[in-house]
């Protein structure tokens, strides 16, 4: 490969910057509602504001960032209006995904498939284990991932993929209560339900969730399941 082609596949100054924002927004160091000044942040990484622009743009699309004409930027909050609409389009496309996997497997899904899902909750376990809530909320968002990949078709794992960064952002500021453990063991249990119930697990369970981020938020206590 010529060095001209090496180079040109090297991320460019606003895809470096988006990711350098993402982390920031994921990490809890920008809080939902933060102003995202363009001038401030091309003084600080040392860009220009074509730049920080097109990273804000690119966090736009993945609604990171909420961009407001005549308002700038500011890091999303999401709403119980959000909540419920990101809960309900995830049931969707998780319902399909696992309903692919029926059509082709039954309830019997094959090792191939499950081993993916398998030690994606025994990352989660061990996120749990050290207590450690980033670690716990990325390796939750791997389980769900790996339920979807399991339906192989890539424009519904695509899909999904772009809503995750919506969920970490909301579970980075907002922890509903869990029991040490109690995570891992759920998902565990959830997977023989999706091969048993299909869609209405998946909706279940989510549904479930909401009610606990919504606790979490001071809303209504989650209902006995």
């Amino acid at each position: 490969m010529s060095p001209r082609r090496r180079e040109a596949r090297r991320p460019t100054a606003d895809a470096r910057l988006a990711d350098a924002l993402r982390a920031h927004i994921l990490g809890g160091a920008l809080a939902p509602g933060a102003p995202l000044r363009e001038e401030e942040i091309a003084r600080a990484y040392d860009v220009s504001r074509h730049t920080v622009r097109a990273a804000l743009a690119a966090l736009g699309a993945e609604r990171l960032v909420q961009l407001v004409p005549y308002a700038g930027a500011r890091v999303s909050a999401l709403d119980d209006v959000d909540l419920q609409g990101l809960q309900q389009l995830r049931a969707a496309l998780e319902s399909e995904a696992v309903r692919l996997v029926a059509d082709t497997h039954g309830t019997l899904w094959p090792e191939v498939l499950r081993a993916p899902i398998d030690a994606a909750i025994d990352e989660l376990a061990d996120a749990e284990a050290r207590a450690d809530w980033p670690a716990t909320i990325r390796a939750h968002a791997a389980v769900h991932r790996a339920i979807v990949a399991a339906a192989e078709n890539p424009r519904i794992s695509e899909v999904h993929a772009a809503l995750e960064s919506e969920v970490l952002l909301l579970l980075t500021h907002v922890r509903p209560h869990y029991a040490p453990g109690a995570l891992a063991a759920e998902h565990r249990a959830y997977l023989d339900e999706l091969r048993r119930d299909g869609g209405a697990a998946v909706r279940a369970h989510l549904e479930h969730s909401t009610e606990l981020i919504r606790a979490a938020r001071g809303g209504p206590a989650p209902q006995a399941v």
